[in-house]
């Protein structure tokens, strides 16, 4: 009987958490998996949560802590000696204190290398330490291992129409080539891994409510429909399609 299992970094979030329910259920949802066990491992920052069940894992990481990514990674090889899917929901938008810019006057040396570090660099550390864990999949080109971060479509550069935002633009288009990078190498040398980076939609999470107000009527998902599409859209992806950008519905976003 083969384990599948799956690691959710900012399992605590709206997104990650709803994922973690959702592969919790894989007995009854679309991603039912015959013959097989599911175990999920989920990272959260400070507090550990409160919901638990027997086959969920919950594991401190600060993802901006190479350290940490990499004790992460060391707990969970005492766990299991495979990684099937890594799916990174972990993103940074706003703080208590700092929003998007809008103008270059706004422009703030530490919340831009907050940015970078949390929605660029965070998934290139989290590869580094994974790679071993997914190595050891058993995988296929039609049902390869996944390696997924959450981006966003204001990090298009070609679909940029508004400007603004410099930090979180650009640090979400530093994420996309750095998975490109990582989808190339990775071709070369682990084979049947998919590396896609994804744009979720609008969710109703703490990072979107400050702009909420500017969502048309029926965009706004909840962060469990957001979970489930996602999902849905990753268990139908082949090896041939690392180094993707795609919507909530599988559309192809343009760099």
């Amino acid at each position: 009987m083969h384990t599948k299992n799956y690691f959710i970094i900012g399992g605590t979030g709206g997104i990650g958490k709803a994922m973690v329910e959702q592969l919790l259920q894989t007995t009854t949802n679309k991603l039912a998996i015959t013959n097989a066990d599911v175990r999920v491992f989920a990272t959260y920052h400070k507090s550990i949560p409160d919901f638990e069940a027997d086959n969920l894992y919950w594991i401190a990481m600060d993802i901006c802590d190479e350290q940490s990514i990499k004790h992460a990674a060391d707990t969970i090889k005492q766990q299991t000696a495979h990684i099937d899917w890594v799916i990174n929901c972990a993103g940074l938008l706003h703080t208590k204190i700092r929003q998007p810019e809008k103008a270059l006057q706004q422009i703030e040396s530490e919340f831009f290398l907050q940015n970078m570090q949390v929605n660029a660099l965070a998934s290139l550390l989290i590869a580094k330490h994974i790679k071993p864990l997914l190595a050891k999949s058993e995988r296929s080109m039609d049902k390869p291992a996944i390696f997924a971060t959450i981006s966003a479509r204001v990090g298009s550069i070609s679909d940029n129409q508004l400007g603004g935002w410099y930090s979180y633009r650009m640090s979400k288009a530093a994420l996309n080539m750095g998975m490109k990078n990582l989808s190339i190498e990775w071709g070369r040398s682990l084979k049947n891994v998919c590396v896609v980076v994804m744009q979720p939609g609008t969710v109703n999470t703490q990072l979107s409510a400050p702009f909420q107000g500017n969502v048309a009527d029926g965009q706004l998902f909840s962060p469990a429909y957001s979970a489930e599409c996602l999902l849905e859209v990753l268990s139908k992806m082949s090896a041939a399609q690392s180094g993707s950008f795609v919507d909530w519905a599988g559309e192809s976003i343009p760099w």
